[in-house]
């Protein structure tokens, strides 16, 4: 029997229709067809973005790690590629004061093995002071490697919140791509599974049907007012999103030993 979708019996309020399983193959199918054209337009772009102008930079400008100053020509770690995530950084705000969307990108990069082994290395780069970025780091648990670039102009350092990536040829060090704003999600592949699922990501600016529910009401860009995004992610013990003394970046109570008495304060991390 075909279920239309205004039957009454099966019709939820605010959801898609409720049809057969042929029914929604041949929806599944159409819809198909535009996502191929989507997905080829992609590989378009990519070819595009392969073959952008390179600008040249001097490779020996220093940027600040764990083992103090070093050449920017060591985060290619040998690789000839090199990604960086550029994140942003508040002076002597509290580890849970840190930029969320930051947070949630970095958060997503925990392990370059793979792209080490496409020959690819990967780093953090951020403007904040070494000795706030070494305690953040310690706090958050990122095993990835994290740099200061404070003071150091573009391509470099310069502007934060942005993917950017590098090329070498022996010790000559090129610019050839950078992106940001929502060109930073393909790191962040919960979005893409959020895409996938019935709700989305629950964002405001989402085409919806009518009367699908919507848990954040953040403009892109901007700290919500209320409700929390689904990527302004801070809460306190129990998971209510919180900006308070006790919230945290999300992923961080994953990690054993994190409580909420735990001391959150601009050195506070757990050991």
């Amino acid at each position: 029997m075909t279920t239309t979708p205004d039957d009454p019996t099966t019709a939820l309020p605010g959801r898609p229709a409720v049809v057969d399983l042929a029914t929604w193959q041949t929806a599944r199918d159409e819809l198909l067809v535009r996502e191929k054209a989507h997905t080829r337009e992609g590989d378009a772009l990519a070819a595009t973005r392969r073959r952008l102008p390179m600008v040249e930079l001097d490779g020996t400008v220093e940027v600040v790690g764990p083992d103090g100053p070093v050449p920017f020509l060591d985060l290619f770690q040998g690789r000839d590629e090199l990604v960086v995530y550029k994140h942003m950084w508040y002076d002597g705000a509290p580890h849970q004061g840190q930029c969320e969307g930051c947070t949630t990108s970095a958060w997503h990069v925990k392990d370059a093995v793979y792209l080490n082994a496409r020959g690819v290395s990967f780093a953090v780069l951020t403007t904040g002071r070494w000795d706030e970025v070494a305690s953040y780091v310690e706090f958050t648990g990122y095993t990835q490697p994290w740099y200061s670039v404070r003071d150091v102009d573009a391509p470099v350092g310069g502007s934060m919140g942005s993917i950017t990536c590098f090329l070498r040829d022996g010790d000559r060090v090129f610019l050839t791509y950078s992106t940001t704003g929502r060109g930073n999600e393909p790191v962040n592949g919960s979005l893409g599974l959020l895409d996938m699922t019935p709700s989305g990501r629950g964002e405001a600016w989402e085409d919806n049907p009518e009367g699908w529910p919507v848990i954040g009401d953040v403009r892109e860009g901007h700290p919500s007012d209320a409700r929390q995004a689904c990527w302004y992610w801070r809460s306190d013990a129990d998971g209510v999103a919180t900006w308070g003394p006790t919230s945290r970046p999300v992923p961080q109570w994953t990690r054993p030993g994190a409580t909420p008495v735990e001391t959150l304060g601009r050195h506070g991390h757990h050991h």
